[in-house]
């Protein structure tokens, strides 16, 4: 859906031309204005989320190739054959220690982000409900 200027004054128009009574058409076209504020607001979230997702990944694995370029070496450097095995079993270790603590990071970094943007959509359909009430109410005092 376009959601430029120029395409909301047109539906906006279009809407006014249909004058129904009872029915107060600036409010309807504000609640869809706000509907695509809030959808608007929910994508940005989510996009800086992945933003941010994607650029602790690289940070990660720049570290970790970094870290092997280190330790490689100086683990292959002992002189004894069990005590360099020892040393990249450790290596190993403390990588994939390292590795899974970054993933958790990651995992709570995209569900923060998913979180926001979950809010930003119900705080809006909330709101989507309470007009409805009050459209009800308003048009029950209109029958009596």
């Amino acid at each position: 859906m376009d959601t430029s200027p120029n395409s909301l004054t047109d539906f906006t128009m279009l809407l006014e031309q249909y004058k129904l009574p009872g029915v107060d058409m600036a409010l309807i076209i504000d609640a869809r204005r706000k509907d695509i504020e809030a959808l608007t607001q929910a994508n940005r979230i989510a996009y800086e989320g992945m933003q941010k997702l994607v650029q602790k990944q690289l940070e990660i694995f720049s570290k970790t190739i970094q870290q092997i370029q280190v330790d490689a070496p100086n683990a292959l450097a002992g002189t004894d054959g069990a005590r360099t095995v020892t040393q990249q079993s450790e290596i190993v270790q403390q990588r994939l220690h390292t590795a899974f603590k970054n993933m958790r990071e990651m995992a709570e970094m995209a569900q923060k982000s998913q979180s926001e943007a979950l809010t930003v959509m119900t705080r809006r359909a909330d709101q989507n409900i309470d007009a409805a009430k009050n459209l009800m109410k308003g048009a029950g005092k209109l029958g009596r």
